[in-house]
């Protein structure tokens, strides 16, 4: 979505100015209703609701961001619940409800992955791999956020591995490969993919062994401020799969405690970030997507393996409507003084499929309702 103004903002009838949603102004939903009912019929219209949309997907610089019309005209159709080609002020209610007051003040949490010394200077130390990133350069950045910014909650994950974790190359003669595997087990080098026999089946890229639990390794790095009261999220501790995303693992077989977290919150916006771009940061934002957060990965937070990898996650984190914005960006978005429309969207979205599904919103997405809690203690 581009950021336009090639539309005129609407204006409240009589003011002679935009109507604005100001995050610290009090409610007042039947003036905004009225605002921009501008033919004063008692309904918005498409044109009227594209208006009050123009009014709320902007900076606090006053840049518009314009949603594809296809995109405005199925958000109309998700507020138009008795398919008149109207909004109503009973349909307006819900609209500004469930839609305009997340948008306007978000519950905001910042999610920062996987920023320990392994990956920065230790046994997996990214800047060796393909892309030669430097791990250090999240720290500055994620610490300046810590400092300015006003999360509603702040997580650390963590990889914490058992020793004899499945992803350790050194641990590759103790389980069985399948006949499916592309490389066999004496031809496997690190960072190639097997396949192992399981059960269950599964595809693996082996790393040198990383981040064992209670080790210098697996630490947080000693300049990543801590703040208090954040909560630390273990991932990766089953020692047959691996866990990429903070949410489950790669077989979705456990899961941490992350969505729980963030359900007691009410939490609407996630931000992610941290270490490694195109694995496990990529991999929790995506998940983020998936059960419905609306969801931001911040860029210079962020270092990754490979440099096509990386350009993947991105391409697949905005085809899903997330947002990629870098960290002088956040604070605004916190505060609710920069609305994007691709979050709106993806907020809409959501309210028509919790709609056409009550019971979605308490349901554990893509895990059975005997599968086991994965709630580690990380003791770091």
């Amino acid at each position: 979505m581009e950021a336009g103004s090639a539309l005129e903002p609407s204006e409240a009838p009589g003011l002679g100015e935009p109507w604005a949603f100001d995050p610290e102004l009090a409610d007042d939903m039947d003036a905004c209703f009225t605002a921009f009912d501008k033919d004063g019929d008692g309904y918005l219209d498409l044109k009227e609701f594209g208006s009050v949309c123009r009014a709320l997907f902007r900076n606090d610089k006053g840049k518009i961001y314009s949603l594809e019309p296809k995109q405005l005209y199925e958000i109309f159709n998700i507020f138009d619940r008795n398919k008149d080609g109207y909004i109503d002020r009973e349909e307006f209610t819900r609209c500004w409800n469930q839609w305009i007051k997340t948008i306007v003040r978000p519950v905001s949490v910042f999610l920062v992955v996987d920023v320990q010394n392994d990956f920065i200077s230790g046994t997996l130390n990214i800047s060796q791999c393909a892309a030669q990133q430097n791990g250090l350069d999240v720290i500055e950045p994620i610490n300046r956020l810590l400092d300015t910014v006003e999360f509603d909650a702040v997580f650390y994950s963590l990889d914490w591995h058992p020793s004899d974790h499945v992803s350790f190359i050194d641990n590759l003669p103790y389980r069985k490969l399948d006949d499916s595997s592309p490389i066999k087990a004496e031809d496997a080098k690190t960072y190639d993919t097997v396949v192992f026999a399981g059960p269950p089946l599964m595809k693996q890229r082996l790393w040198p062994r990383h981040c064992v639990q209670d080790s210098w390794g697996a630490e947080l790095h000693k300049d990543l401020k801590v703040v208090e009261g954040a909560i630390k999220i273990c991932k990766g501790t089953n020692p047959e799969v691996d866990s990429y995303s903070v949410f489950w693992d790669n077989k979705k077989l456990t899961r941490t405690t992350l969505g729980d977290e963030l359900r007691a919150r009410n939490a609407t916006d996630i931000y992610v970030c941290g270490l490694a771009y195109d694995v496990c940061v990529g991999a929790s934002a995506l998940d983020a997507l998936s059960i419905g957060y609306r969801t931001i990965l911040i860029d210079d937070c962020s270092r990754g393996v490979d440099l096509n990898d990386i350009e993947k996650t991105k391409q697949t984190v905005a085809s899903s409507s997330g947002v990629i914005v870098n960290s002088n960006q956040i604070k605004a978005m916190v505060e609710g003084r920069d609305r994007r429309a691709e979050l709106g969207y993806k907020l809409a979205i959501e309210l028509r499929k919790r709609e056409e599904d009550p019971e979605a919103a308490s349901k554990l997405p893509m895990l059975a309702a005997d599968q086991q809690v994965e709630v580690e203690s990380c003791n770091a």
